[in-house]
């Protein structure tokens, strides 16, 4: 089992910029890639990013290229989300998730675990 935890969500004004972390504990040696999804009040959960296991290799949602940046830090276990020039739309659950393939997280295939998610509200 692994265990995924986000945090650095919070309050910002459109144009602000957070990053948010997703730490992995568990059993962490199975490689996974991972990714970021959110959730908007009242719709679907979307794939915003995701990048494999060295990080050689990222996918972005056609929404957030450009500002946001995905990144990973193996020897810490832990994930980031970079985002930059954020917009009041954006406001939304932001959930972690470790997977097969960087290119599976894209559509929700090989999704093996999910954090519980950290809220980023984005005011105008």
């Amino acid at each position: 089992q692994v265990q995924l935890v986000e945090s650095g969500g919070g309050l910002v004004q459109a144009g602000g910029s957070l990053r948010l972390s997703c730490a992995a504990s568990g059993r962490t040696s199975n490689n996974y890639a991972m990714g970021w999804f959110r959730q908007a009040p009242g719709k679907e959960r979307e794939f915003v990013a995701a990048l494999n296991w060295s990080g050689g290799s990222t996918y972005y949602a056609d929404s957030v290229k450009g500002r946001f940046t995905i990144s990973r830090d193996n020897a810490k276990n832990t994930a980031y989300l970079q985002m930059n020039s954020l917009k009041p739309e954006e406001t939304a659950v932001y959930y972690c998730a470790a997977g097969v393939s960087a290119a599976g997280i894209t559509g929700s295939h090989g999704i093996k675990y999910w954090g519980k998610g950290t809220l980023v509200t984005v005011s105008s």
